[in-house]
């Protein structure tokens, strides 16, 4: 039996400054093709999302974060027509018609933005939280170590128990609409990653060990099907032992960290279509 071929679309564009890792993230984790797309292709109907099993939005600065990070292009996406639809429409068809989309730190609060994530109660396309500055009050840029939900519908995080990987943001604490919403995302394990004490294993809200202040420790999300999945942490900057501060000081396996997340969502790709 003939396993599915990955195609994966890596946007950039507009302020996006990670496309380059992300991609190669893709092809490390055994993707067929790996096309990086400027964003206003998609929108000139120069390139279709058709035929793409995986679509990354990469880290960066998003139109220089006016408005709040990733506000501006989310505004942008949702009334930007491409023939009879928006381009927010045809990422809707795309999600509806089975595709995986990872989003990191930018592309994640693109995605909350735009609603796409969490979509709790199937709410596709209405912003249930937010992402805002970071206690701190200045740019993180440190390492951070994450413990996975084992019992999460995450994709990309199946089978990992901790990882670690740097942050770099400005706005990355996580705000929901109510309290609710926090006791909603935990009982349907919608917060597959969380910063946790190294020491103790346990999700902490603690400075630094998590660098934005967001509560329970919530590093990442998904959504109900577990198919959409973004995360503020990069992965993609953790996906050879050399990338690791410490690689010349501890016996590191070859590969990073964060290539275990890009390598679950081919394998799902390759075996589920």
């Amino acid at each position: 039996m003939t396993s599915n071929p990955v195609r994966a679309m890596v946007l950039t564009g507009n302020g996006i400054n990670c496309e380059l890792e992300t991609a190669h993230a893709c092809k490390l984790a055994g993707a067929d093709q790996v096309d990086i797309i400027y964003l206003w292709d998609l929108v000139n109907s120069n390139v279709s999302l058709t035929g793409y099993r995986l679509v990354c939005l990469p880290g960066g600065f998003l139109d220089g974060d006016d408005l709040g990070a990733a506000r501006a292009s989310a505004i942008r996406l949702r009334h930007t027509s491409v023939g009879e639809v928006t381009l927010f429409e045809q990422l809707k068809r795309y999600v509806d018609d089975g595709g995986l989309m990872i989003g990191i730190c930018n592309g994640f609060q693109l995605m909350v933005k735009l609603g796409l994530l969490p979509a709790l109660d199937n709410a596709l396309g209405t912003q249930q939280v937010t992402l805002t500055w970071n206690d701190s009050g200045r740019y993180e840029d440190r390492w951070v170590e994450l413990a996975a939900d084992p019992k999460s519908p995450c994709v990309f995080t199946r089978g990992i128990e901790r990882i670690q990987v740097p942050v770099r943001h400005g706005e990355g604490k996580i705000v929901p609409l109510d309290d609710r919403t926090i006791s909603d995302l935990t009982i349907s394990r919608q917060v597959p990653l969380r910063y946790i004490d190294g020491e103790t294993g346990e999700p902490t809200e603690v400075y630094p060990l998590n660098p934005n202040g967001s509560p329970e420790g919530i590093a990442a999300l998904t959504d109900a099907t577990g198919r959409l999945f973004g995360m503020m942490p990069h992965p993609e900057a953790f996906l050879h032992r050399t990338n690791h501060p410490r690689w010349t000081r501890e016996n590191l396996p070859e590969e990073g960290d964060g290539l275990l997340l890009f390598k679950n969502a081919v394998d799902f790709i390759r075996q589920e279509g």
